[in-house]
């Protein structure tokens, strides 16, 4: 995914600073993470707003910017450097960052709690990398699953909506809820994903998550990296690297 950023370059010029008053949304609640109670639990002052909440505030520049072209076959790289908490005002920005673009979520302090590296063009999918198969999930696509995703958290842009296409944030919280269905032990944590779109889908699609566990280590905790394939069909609509802390008690 580097090597495409660097080859589709979205210039930061483009971009305008966007902010947003982050929002705890109930339906991730199933990780206890995301509840006050959870949050403290695992060290924290409160619940953390979900990251693909954060990442749905991300998607808002290269959406305003690139419309549903970015949604037909571009993507990128977001990590989750640092927590969002309820009411945190959120500042969404762009800068040059070895010669690509990264946009850049702030919550008042100096380093990002969350960043997006975007390309334009994401390429081909990548196949499934050797691992274990886990259960493959068919799911329609449609609220809260559909183009107004991003609206319960406060982000009512208007591009997927009047395009009738599904927002990009939905794909990495389908992917989420492969690991807490199937991986997840406890509070878990969404790290950091790669994205490829390689064709925008109408709300009602039918689609089936094809997963595959291709890596498991230590580091604060037990972390898995999981392929999926996005079906439409017999059609790659969305393919993902995801990676997450998915046991935060564990030890080598």
């Amino acid at each position: 995914m580097k090597n495409a950023a660097r080859n589709c370059h979205m210039s930061s010029v483009e971009y305008a600073p966007w902010s947003i008053t982050a929002t705890n949304l109930p339906v991730h609640a199933r990780n206890p993470i995301h509840t006050d109670e959870g949050g403290r639990a695992a060290g924290f002052p409160g619940a953390l707003v979900a990251g693909v909440t954060v990442y749905a505030y991300l998607c808002h520049l290269p959406l305003v910017t690139h419309g549903t072209s970015w949604v037909e076959h571009g993507g990128g790289e977001v990590r989750f450097r640092q927590p969002v908490f309820d009411r945190d005002t959120v500042t969404v920005s762009a800068n040059d960052s070895d010669g690509s673009t990264l946009i850049e979520a702030h919550t008042g302090s100096p380093q990002a709690r969350a960043v997006l590296r975007p390309v334009l063009d994401a390429g081909s999918a990548p196949a499934l990398r050797d691992g274990d198969d886990l259960q493959s999930v068919t799911i329609t696509v449609d609220t809260p699953y559909g183009s107004d995703y991003a609206v319960p958290a406060g982000d009512d842009l208007d591009v997927c909506t009047t395009a009738g296409i599904v927002h990009p944030a939905v794909w990495p919280d389908l992917a989420n809820y492969i690991m807490h269905e199937q991986l997840a032990r406890g509070s878990w944590v969404h790290t950091r994903s790669i994205i490829r779109h390689h064709r925008a889908v109408a709300v009602g699609s039918e689609i089936t998550i094809v997963p595959r566990v291709v890596d498991r280590f230590f580091a604060h905790g037990e972390r898995a990296i999981v392929d999926m394939h996005f079906m439409q069909n017999d059609e790659i609509v969305t393919s993902i690297e995801h990676e997450a802390i998915i046991d935060l008690s564990a030890t080598a």
